[in-house]
């Protein structure tokens, strides 16, 4: 396990949380799978939790208001150093920002986008938080990728906006590439069939996939999908109890850990 204290690099994906209509039960439930000690915030916070490993946040848990109780998802927020140049630049590149620039006071500022093709993610500008502080060990957010069946368009959406370079990974009839900040693996980006959602996937690291999944089922949850196997490891997608689709990958001998997370 890896920790880290400083603010992940433009277009990292360095942060993810989950709004539910039942706070308290996400948080037995992540607890009893990834173990982490999740403690909510006051209330002007909106009571979010804030999910730590040793200590270090790692990602959050919210309570949906009373009658604004959208579907359990994940959310995954990509870091930037200034979030209002970015929403311009969303809108200029043919997304819709969602939830307008908002200070989270002594932490940062954030913003909720969805790209052309309609998958929903977040913008974080760190100030007092900087993201998640954990890396490579169970747990730990490990991969972060977009999805969506119109992917030339969501492709140049995210070249535009955060100036991704990529490295092509298709495989046979799956087009696949990964993000590069920098030279760097951060995220990935690939392609669904025709008419299929697009969205944003969130995969957290543990130590067996296949011991996950079961546990997952233990706590209430669903799998949702066979196990596979990949050059990163093996991977199984989940649901939690309230619904939220989540992936949980153990990184094989060979790969270390998931890519785009080294020091």
């Amino acid at each position: 396990m890896l920790f880290r204290d400083e603010p992940w690099p433009e277009g990292t994906p360095g942060w993810v949380d989950l709004m539910v209509p039942d706070q308290a039960k996400a948080i037995a439930f992540y607890r009893g799978l990834l173990g982490w000690d999740v403690r909510p915030g006051g209330e002007d916070t909106g009571f979010y939790g804030m999910a730590t490993l040793r200590g270090r946040p790692v990602a959050g848990i919210g309570q949906a208001p009373p009658g604004q109780e959208p579907p359990a998802v994940w959310t995954t927020y990509l870091s930037v150093s200034d979030v209002d140049k970015t929403v311009a630049a969303i809108g200029e590149a043919g997304g819709q920002v969602v939830v307008p620039v908002t200070t989270v006071p002594g932490q940062g500022r954030m913003a909720i986008a969805v790209d052309p093709g309609g998958a929903a993610f977040g913008l974080w500008e760190p100030g007092g938080h900087q993201g998640t502080q954990v890396m490579a060990g169970p747990g730990a957010l490990a991969w972060n990728e977009c999805v969506s069946p119109d992917y030339p368009v969501a492709e140049a959406f995210y070249e535009r906006v955060f100036g991704y370079g990529f490295e092509d990974e298709t495989s046979g009839d799956l087009t696949y590439k990964a993000l590069l900040a920098s030279g760097r693996p951060v995220g990935g980006i690939g392609a669904l069939p025709a008419g299929t959602p697009s969205s944003w996937r969130v995969y957290f690291w543990v130590a067996d996939a296949d011991a996950s999944a079961a546990r997952a089922a233990e706590l209430g949850g669903r799998i949702l999908g066979e196990p596979y196997e990949s050059p990163e490891g093996r991977y199984v997608l989940l649901a939690d109890d309230q619904g939220a689709p989540f992936f949980v990958i153990a990184p094989t001998a060979q790969s270390g850990k998931p890519r785009g997370w080294d020091d």
